[in-house]
């Protein structure tokens, strides 16, 4: 029988302290090989600073943590050569053109001049940005930065790529080729570690995702099981006219239904908690003589998920 492989970051009861200010209590994390995992949370959960002691950057005040097969307090230069990461603020030259930064890097870490080339050639397309690539990059706008900055991550080959807030700065079409990029390096056996405040990131890219809240993990799993477990279907009755609308909303909540009502709409939303709630919606309408226009359903979303889970309306990062 085969062993089971060795997961590419493993965290046990890391704390964090900054003085009297404990930024993680007691986290555990188990990311697999080839996974992309998101860290969730609001401003001040712990999101960074876990980041920062996986990348050898922070020193945890208690626990274990290793990173590519390798305790990142006993052997931090072997671990920061594994792993590659991208933060919210660019580390790009802005005198220097697209190209040159890429390449640049590339010699920094040891690439030969053809393959060098060769590997810019490829970011460059990879980013859209070859028609740009001579330009300076403080000619670039906000977008063309970040792609830039993210390409100069995926420089060299990396067993765990870190990424904070990848989306952010990204136009629709930007965003949807970063995500595929991502999932390319996952393809190839890269383990991606995202933070995010775009939930929908989350969604579409993380094969599992922790939720943390004040320095503790709340919840952990993949988007589907969390919506599972925690988020609720919902039904939406649009009526006709307000006057039907204000009857629906006595006969809903006289049925212990609890609507939300949006009277410029004229819509009526009921959470459904339990599978005969939406027998009871259609029975309650039936009884008043109320007539919808249209019934829609949604199913759970990570938004609603995350709010249940940490009390907090994430914000849309800029």
């Amino acid at each position: 029988m085969t062993a089971p492989a060795a997961p590419s970051i493993e965290v046990r009861g890391v704390t964090k302290r900054f003085g009297r200010v404990t930024a993680l209590d007691d986290v555990d994390l188990t990311v697999p090989k080839g996974a992309v995992h998101g860290l969730l949370g609001h401003n001040g959960a712990g999101k960074s600073t876990l980041v920062g002691i996986l990348a050898t950057l922070l020193r945890p005040t208690g626990g274990s943590v290793r990173v590519a097969g390798l305790d990142v307090l006993e052997r931090p230069a072997q671990v920061r050569r594994r792993i590659a990461v991208t933060g919210q603020q660019t580390t790009l030259d802005l005198t220097m053109s697209g190209r040159d930064n890429l390449y640049m890097t590339a010699r920094l870490l040891g690439a030969g001049r053809r393959a060098a080339r060769a590997r810019t050639g490829r970011l460059l397309e990879a980013f859209e940005l070859t028609a740009a690539a001579d330009r300076p990059a403080r000619a670039y706008s906000g977008g063309m930065r970040r792609r830039l900055d993210l390409a100069m991550t995926l420089v060299r080959r990396s067993e765990v790529v870190f990424l904070d807030e990848p989306g952010t700065g990204l136009d629709p079409a930007s965003r949807l080729a970063t995500w595929d990029m991502v999932r390319r390096l996952t393809a190839t056996g890269t383990t991606v570690v995202l933070t995010t405040q775009h939930l929908e990131e989350a969604d579409r890219l993380a094969d599992a995702v922790t939720v943390l809240a004040d320095g503790r993990v709340v919840a952990t799993g993949s988007p589907e099981e969390l919506k599972r477990r925690i988020g609720r279907r919902s039904a939406t009755v649009h009526l006709a006219t307000a006057a039907d609308t204000l009857t629906a909303d006595h006969a809903l909540a006289g049925a212990g239904l609890h609507p939300e009502c949006d009277h410029p709409r004229r819509a009526l939303t009921v959470t459904l908690n339990r599978d005969r709630d939406l027998t009871a919606v259609v029975r309650a309408l039936d009884a008043a003589a109320i007539e919808p226009t249209r019934l829609t359903l949604a199913e759970p979303g990570l938004d609603q998920v995350y709010l249940a889970l940490t009390g907090h309306r994430r914000t849309e990062a800029p």
